[in-house]
């Protein structure tokens, strides 16, 4: 697949460190991150400070927004503990409720968890996070160490944006988003698209509805985009496992017209269910998806 790079989201750097990140987001196996050793190497030929490279980043992560309704685009960068750097961008479908839109930095944030990430050391991104960020960022494990940077300002605390806050302990909850989840649920099957669903489905975080569950989108191309489901102690900043999914195809350069299939797999015993949902969202964006859904 060849990757289409906005020359504006790089006019603002050097040539040469433009065309060596252009360079990177045109292999055809980029999906919107950097290794860490790829980071550093970046790092170093730019000659800026950590915090002002990844600013700098920021309108480059932003050409992956999709935003049919606002057309704002917002970029949002995130630092695993591995070192990697992942971008983020906010999702928007036109005839989609609003309450299944994507903020970019739970874009950045749930693409982490996706490629394997279990913390973050600190998230980079160009306004003061809505209060629904801040709410989902408070679901986070190690939230007391995690780095919010904005431009011109020193880094931030979540504490220090969201004040006594209410989150996870407050309903007796230990488990954190991003922690380690290893659920159990088994399906046979030698369909690749199933098999990455029902992982999905046990890494999913879903403590509150035990609604446990996993999507996974196959493309006119073959390849595979999976999401989980990741809750929230508030619900409504809860983000489902079609929107996880979705963030992954757009921000590996996709385009949501080549969806040709999806599978749902859920907890049969959860207290809500993701399918209505999902197929009012897959109706708005191509009729003749197909749906294959799961109850286990």
């Amino acid at each position: 697949m060849t990757q289409h790079i906005n020359p504006k989201s790089v006019a603002h750097l050097p040539t040469e460190l433009a065309d060596r990140i252009v360079s990177q987001m045109q292999k055809t196996d980029f999906s919107g991150h950097f290794s860490a050793t790829d980071y550093q190497a970046l790092l170093s030929q730019s000659g800026m400070t950590d915090t002002e490279f990844k600013l700098a980043l920021l309108p480059i992560a932003a050409t992956r927004a999709y935003c049919e309704i606002s057309n704002f685009h917002v970029g949002a960068i995130a630092e695993g503990l591995s070192g990697n750097i992942y971008f983020g961008a906010n999702i928007e479908i036109a005839g989609v409720q609003l309450n299944q839109t994507v903020h970019a930095e739970q874009s950045a944030i749930s693409h982490a968890w996706m490629k394997g990430e279990t913390g973050l050391k600190n998230i980079t991104i160009n306004h003061t996070p809505c209060g629904h960020c801040r709410q989902f960022m408070n679901e986070l494990n190690g939230i007391e160490n995690l780095s919010i940077q904005l431009p011109e300002r020193p880094a931030y605390r979540l504490a220090e944006l969201l004040p006594e806050s209410f989150g996870p302990k407050d309903l007796g909850i230990e488990a954190r988003l991003m922690d380690n989840q290893q659920h159990s649920y088994q399906f046979d099957s030698d369909n690749a698209a199933i098999i990455s669903t029902i992982k999905a489905l046990n890494n999913s975080y879903a403590p509150y509805s035990n609604n446990h569950s996993g999507v996974t989108l196959k493309t006119q191309s073959g390849a595979i985009y999976s999401g989980s489901y990741a809750e929230n102690a508030a619900f409504n900043p809860s983000l489902p496992p079609l929107q996880v999914a979705i963030n992954l195809l757009l921000l590996a350069g996709e385009d949501l017209a080549n969806i040709e299939s999806v599978v749902l797999a859920e907890n049969a015993s959860g207290t809500i269910s993701h399918l209505a949902e999902t197929q009012s969202t897959l109706e708005a964006i191509n009729p003749d998806i197909t749906i294959d859904y799961l109850s286990i």
